[in-house]
């Protein structure tokens, strides 16, 4: 299916208690007809879906969920990041007045059960006291339960009303008839406190889960709390307050020291220190006066100044950024697509297995076979936790993806992280990405005769969007802008137009080598001299012959040399290319420490270049920031667009850097190996404490020295394994990448 028609939204989905329910509704609906994808996380309760709108609806999306035995909220008129989080704390406050009823509850069980079990009465006692635990706090798991069994599934609140109802039956049976058991040679034994402490751990567990999740996601809570809610428009000379969504695009605004910029825009008068840090990650604050784009969700420090709203609502910088941090945390890696097979089936097996169990005991154990098998059984229920393999990838990514936005660096999905550190090689672009990027004429000789062609070169150079442009026209602000026909941009090389019946060029030699344009011999001479001491040349000439020749300089960023011996350090081989002549690219390597560089390189040996390293096995990360980058960030496996870029080259690239900080890079390739490390040491966890949990659940020690698992104790593991996976995830967010 073509994607042209899609549109992308992302629903809250409600009902789901474990990674199963997660990958029950991801194949139910990317089953849908005209769905393109869908991507349900488990950790944010949230379904992604792509899908076209002629084929599909909010409707269909919402009744397939339905049926499927959830809910998925649509048209809630609400942000979706406001209704999900709305969602997550109801149901931790839900969750919390459970608990703690439940542990009051099942104290005074404990207690009775572990030291007054000889006294017949107090049996009553604990089936009065258990009653209220296992189906008045515990009602959901039953609920939850009979709904997956009458749409044909299971998921884990399956394996907790089972295992509690059957303890909690049994537990009534023996003590209304126990000589049915004496009768038999059997001692009746009753389990209330098995139901009722499982449950109070189990629901322990999850709210210790959803607490720790809450803070998996705090650097989205950050994002959205930058935005103010309310803003001083100016009308008729007037201060009014208003609130933030009855800005209008052209609206002028005020900020007093202080205070937040609430919408993106253009400064019309004044001047100040604004702090982009929670933005960019930049410490320093950034001056801004009349014509400078100031930011929403950035700080003003000292001054007042007025600004034009250019972008409000969720075209904001801002916005998009709330807007790509979510989406990437809710993208699935690689790896999760096993997870969700594996899931898929989990309980179902895990009902086998106890099953298998049960018989076994029966037949292996004939005296106590029956009660022991019946523990047994009830056990490999409870200690069985799809939910630690479901929390395994997603809260990693949520944290990984999070702090990455807080230090300024954006991944685009879940896949793009764990690309990233795999990457052995960098190529790295020089103007705008080794160097500031904000290149200034040095110097310049004209032909005698050619001066008042001037503003020929100005109206030429005004048409590029190279940064070598800008500065050029920079010079020549107070040349009069003329009329250029047929303007061209040659990719890598330069420009050319005609005025009148002459034909213009601007830019590198090869432009000039292409269209036999010949140079004085002077010319020529002081060009070599300046492309010694590594300055930049553009050339101006006519149809036949060089008009000029201006040399540029631009300042290499003062982090370029650090990040490039970082990135060595680290095992990755770091290329520069360029458009630049051989000997300023040499010049420029040199000072930064590379010791590959390409100089002369088009856009489209750009992209050659990274295909030929990958056909030698390389991993290939592209670093550039401008238009001419787009086809080499496409090419190579892991594309990072520097943050102050042009639009093609932010859409392309997987990660965006959003200040001009090269350290950024090394940070990235860390953030990615902490983060796929954190995903293995969960999985690897998840799985051994399962591989290991179920058979000591099922009494393979029994045989050996009599030991066999309480339903109580199993019931504990199961909760800490889930939050364990959470809370070493949470460790991420102490992790060093700097």
């Amino acid at each position: 299916m073509g994607k042209g028609k899609n549109i992308k939204n992302t629903y809250p989905v409600l009902g789901m208690s474990c990674a199963s329910c997660a990958a029950r509704v991801d194949k139910t609906l990317n089953g849908l007809p005209g769905v393109y994808q869908a991507t349900v996380n488990y950790a944010t309760a949230v379904a992604q879906v792509e899908y076209n709108p002629e084929v599909c609806s909010d409707a269909t999306l919402q009744s397939a969920v339905q049926d499927a035995g959830y809910d998925l909220l649509v048209d809630t008129g609400e942000d979706v990041a406001d209704k999900a989080e709305e969602i997550r704390l109801t149901r931790y406050r839900k969750i919390k007045r459970r608990t703690v009823a439940a542990l009051l509850l099942s104290l005074p069980i404990m207690i009775i059960s572990m030291f007054f079990e000889d006294i017949s009465s107090l049996k009553y006692v604990l089936w009065i006291l258990a009653t209220p635990v296992v189906f008045g706090l515990g009602r959901e798991f039953y609920i939850n339960a009979w709904r997956q069994l009458k749409h044909g599934t299971s998921n884990m609140d399956t394996l907790v009303a089972v295992s509690t109802g059957i303890a909690y039956t049994f537990s009534v049976f023996n003590l209304l008839f126990p000589d049915f058991w004496l009768s038999r040679g059997i001692e009746p034994h009753i389990y209330f406190e098995a139901a009722s402490v499982i449950i109070a751990f189990i629901l322990l567990g999850r709210l210790l889960e959803e607490r720790a999740k809450q803070n998996t996601s705090s650097a989205i809570k950050k994002l959205i709390g930058l935005q103010p809610k309310t803003v001083i428009i100016i009308v008729d000379s007037d201060e009014r307050t208003v609130p933030i969504t009855a800005v209008q695009k052209g609206d002028t605004i005020l900020v007093k020291p202080g205070e937040r910029i609430a919408v993106d825009g253009v400064v019309v008068t004044g001047e100040s220190y604004v702090d982009e840090s929670m933005l960019n990650g930049e410490p320093v604050p950034m001056h801004k006066q009349s014509g400078e784009k100031v930011f929403a969700g950035t700080i003003n420090q000292k001054g007042t100044f007025r600004f034009i709203a250019d972008k409000i609502g969720s075209d904001t910088m801002l916005a998009q950024i709330i807007r790509m941090v979510q989406d990437a945390q809710g993208s699935k890696a690689p790896v999760q697509k096993l997870v969700d097979r594996i899931a898929r089936f989990f309980v179902p097996a895990i009902i086998s297995i106890s099953i298998i169990a049960f018989i076994a005991w029966i037949f292996l154990a004939p005296t106590n076979g029956f009660t022991n098998g019946l523990l047994a059984m009830v056990t490999v229920l409870i200690i069985a936790c799809p939910c630690a393999l479901g929390l395994s990838t997603p809260t990693a990514i949520m944290v990984g993806i999070g702090k990455g936005a807080e230090k300024g660096i954006l991944i685009k999905d879940a896949q793009s992280l764990e690309i990233a550190q795999k990457i052995d090689t960098i190529i790295l672009d020089k103007t705008g990405t080794i160097t500031a990027g904000h290149p200034v004429v040095v110097e310049s000789l004209w032909e005698n005769g050619f001066e008042h062609s001037r503003k020929i070169l100005y109206s030429l150079e005004k048409l590029s969007e190279h940064p070598l442009s800008d500065a050029v026209v920079n010079t020549l602000q107070n040349e009069k802008e003329i009329s250029i026909d047929k303007f061209e941009n040659v990719p890598g090389k330069g420009v050319k137009g005609i005025v009148g019946s002459q034909t213009y060029y601007a830019g590198n030699l090869s432009l000039l080598n292409d269209n036999h344009i010949t140079i004085a011999s002077h010319l020529q001479e002081l060009a070599n001299k300046w492309t010694q001491e590594a300055k930049t040349l553009v050339w101006f000439a006519d149809s036949t012959q060089a008009i000029a020749a201006i040399a540029l300089t631009d300042e290499i960023k003062q982090t370029s040399a650090q990040a490039i011996s970082q990135l060595q350090k680290m095992g990755v081989e770091v290329y520069m290319l360029t458009g630049d002549n051989a000997i300023s690219a040499q010049a420029i390597s040199r000072k930064v420490g590379i010791n590959h560089y390409k100089a002369g390189v088009l856009p489209n040996e750009k992209a050659q270049f990274i295909k030929e390293l990958q056909a030698n096995g390389k991993k290939v990360g592209m670093v550039g920031d401008g238009i001419n980058d787009s086809a080499a960030l496409a090419q190579a496996d892991l594309s990072i667009a520097m943050g102050q870029g042009s639009d093609i080259a932010v859409d392309t690239a997987m990660a965006t850097i959003l200040s001009s900080d090269l350290l950024k890079i090394p940070e990235t390739i860390r953030l990615s190996q902490l983060t796929i490390k954190t995903i293995y040491q969960n999985l690897f966890w998840a799985f051994i404490y399962n591989l290991i949990g179920i058979p000591i659940a099922a009494g393979i020690f029994y045989s050996v020295n009599g030991f066999l698992l309480n339903p109580m104790w199993a019931s504990a593991a199961m909760a800490f394994s889930s939050v364990s996976v959470v809370l070493n995830s949470l460790r991420l967010k102490r992790k060093r990448i700097t």
